[in-house]
């Protein structure tokens, strides 16, 4: 064990995503679980932009309305180009051709992404300035991920790597084909989860870590076993309501108050168990 204290990590899942985790945290508060407060914020695309909201300091129920609320929500764009199905395919194909290799991989995504014909860096930025309630990274330890999409390196962005929090977020959130790669200092990123849907390891060292993941990953038994080596772990995923909740395309803008309402429903109920685990 360590000393580190408690870190909550929170997966991708594109807009769904979003709505859910809000809603898992929220439900987790009401039920005496509010894991807010962890010593440690971790953010991987969808992840990223709700580390943000609740590093803000905005309440959990006024963000949770955000979600759940079709009059509160900020204006989304809907993918009108290649399919989260497309973009998947795409991803099973080069992790086929580069026999498991996971650097050719992020590679190959990131050509892809730098090919693709999306709407522009400026347009896609605005949408994430509308999601997050402050521009300002917080006062307290948070961590955004994103790729290189020239060599496939992860970067793991804070108040002090010299990025604006509204620009580490969208680079986060830049899901490859699907949205423009973020210019950073001259250096194109993308999507944090092409290194990993939660990157869970960036929490290794701390004596308790919750992970709330919205999105499957084959990897993710892997890395918990790492991180469970220094310290507990404990894992939030979509149960079934919230599976049906996020359709077949989570980043479709229509997701968002069903997925909001699974997932409090999820924290909710698990929240006993996660106030055994967490206070």
């Amino acid at each position: 064990m360590t000393d580190k204290g408690r870190a909550l990590v929170l997966g991708g899942g594109g807009v769904a995503g979003i709505a859910w985790l809000n809603g898992v945290l929220a439900g987790l508060a009401e039920g005496g679980a509010d894991v807010t407060g962890a010593d440690l914020l971790v953010g991987t695309s969808a992840g990223s932009a709700v580390a943000a909201q609740v590093a803000s300091g905005l309440p959990l129920k006024e963000l949770y309305a955000r979600q759940a609320d079709p009059a509160l929500q900020n204006r989304e764009l809907m993918p009108t180009g290649v399919s989260v199905s497309t973009v998947m395919e795409t991803w099973m194909q080069l992790a086929y051709e580069n026999q498991g290799d996971p650097v050719a991989l992020r590679q190959g995504l990131g050509a892809r992404a730098l090919a693709a014909d999306t709407v522009t860096e400026a347009e896609r930025r605005a949408v994430i300035e509308e999601r997050l309630p402050s521009h300002e990274w917080p006062d307290r330890k948070l961590l955004v991920t994103a790729v290189n999409a020239l060599t496939g390196e992860l970067r793991v962005l804070d108040r002090d790597s010299g990025v604006g929090l509204v620009d580490a977020v969208t680079a986060s959130c830049a899901v490859p084909m699907i949205w423009p790669a973020v210019t950073i200092g001259g250096v194109r990123y993308v999507d944090g989860g092409v290194h990993s849907a939660t990157n869970l390891s960036l929490a290794t060292g701390y004596e308790r870590v919750l992970l709330a993941a919205p999105m499957e990953d084959p990897h993710l038994e892997q890395e918990v076993e790492a991180v469970a080596a220094a310290g507990r772990v404990e894992v939030i995923r979509p149960d079934e309501a919230s599976t049906a909740a996020f359709g077949a395309d989570p980043l479709d803008p229509s997701t968002r108050t069903p997925s909001a309402g699974a997932g409090l429903a999820q924290g909710r109920a698990a929240a006993a168990g996660i106030a055994a685990f967490w206070n």
